[in-house]
């Protein structure tokens, strides 16, 4: 969604207009028509989106602090421009510039919002251009979210902060709906064209938490903290029955692992520990913050 739209999840609003969520019931929809649904509909969208960017802006403040004046701030899939309002009400001084594929969501005034592909362009900034980059539910509408990720790092100066945000494909209510259909949750069938591809609300790539720290490692980024936006329902109840056989069979798998086919040792076992937290079976959505060296 971005921080707020992200022009990345246009069929967001699709499917609020329509009443779809993707997949193969936005196949059946017809173009032009809109569904009503029910108020409450819209305000648990409004209040989802809300979650997100008040935990982003805490990790930007555990991360980065703020506290001083003259912060350059980059919003990639800025969209509305919800994310810059939230920080600049914290820190007034913070300047903040915005880059989207589109420049017709953003609705703060003095934010100048260049459009750019992710998918087949470079962040048009210089190198070491900002203080703090934040990217919120982004990655996942992207071809290569690694390229993302090493353009960010590019354009972020010295002890500069990365704040991004991703679907959390690895609670528990995701992994069940992964093994009786064969889809994380949020992510779903796509169409063939190249048109209509971004359809379940414009989720192409599920990326787990395990290959995004990775990813961070490899680019360089260090001090990464992993924390999410809340705890889901379903996951947190399904917790409750499944508990001992994750502790269970998680051991086994990484004896395995560590010992016959040796993938897990000193430099990913923390890593790999971190799928089966508490935070990741039962957390709604990921949000990782890493500093520059």
């Amino acid at each position: 969604m971005g921080a707020g739209v992200s022009g990345y999840a246009l069929t967001e609003r699709r499917r609020l207009r329509y009443g779809t969520r993707g997949g193969a019931s936005s196949a059946r929809r017809t173009p032009g028509r809109a569904i009503k649904r029910p108020a409450e509909f819209g305000e648990r969208i409004r209040m989802s989106t809300n979650n997100i960017l008040s935990a982003t802006a805490a990790m930007v403040a555990r991360l980065h602090g703020l506290e001083r004046g003259g912060v350059q701030h980059l919003d990639v899939g800025a969209g509305s421009g919800d994310l810059i309002e939230l920080l600049r009400q914290k820190h007034p001084r913070l300047s903040s510039v915005a880059c989207d594929c589109t420049d017709e969501l953003i609705r703060v005034p003095d934010v100048v919002v260049t459009c750019v592909d992710l998918n087949t362009e470079a962040l048009p900034y210089r190198e070491a251009s900002f203080d703090l980059v934040t990217c919120t539910e982004v990655i996942e509408h992207t071809e290569n979210f690694r390229s993302l990720l090493r353009d960010s790092y590019r354009v972020l100066r010295a002890d500069g902060t990365l704040v991004l945000t991703t679907p959390n494909v690895l609670n528990l209510k995701s992994r069940l709906r992964y093994l009786f259909f064969g889809f994380f949750n949020l992510f779903g069938p796509l169409r063939h064209r190249e048109t209509l591809r971004h359809t379940c609300e414009g989720h192409i790539s599920p990326v787990s938490v395990y290959y995004l720290v990775h990813a961070l490692r490899g680019i360089g980024f260090e001090q990464i903290t992993v924390g999410i936006d809340k705890r889901q329902g379903t996951s947190a109840v399904l917790l409750s029955v499944l508990i001992l056989p994750i502790k269970i069979l998680s051991r086994l798998f990484m004896r395995r692992e560590r010992h016959r086919y040796k993938t897990i040792d000193g430099h990913n076992e923390t890593d790999v520990e971190l799928m089966n937290g508490i935070d990741i079976v039962v957390g709604r959505t990921i949000v990782v913050g890493c500093k520059k060296r």
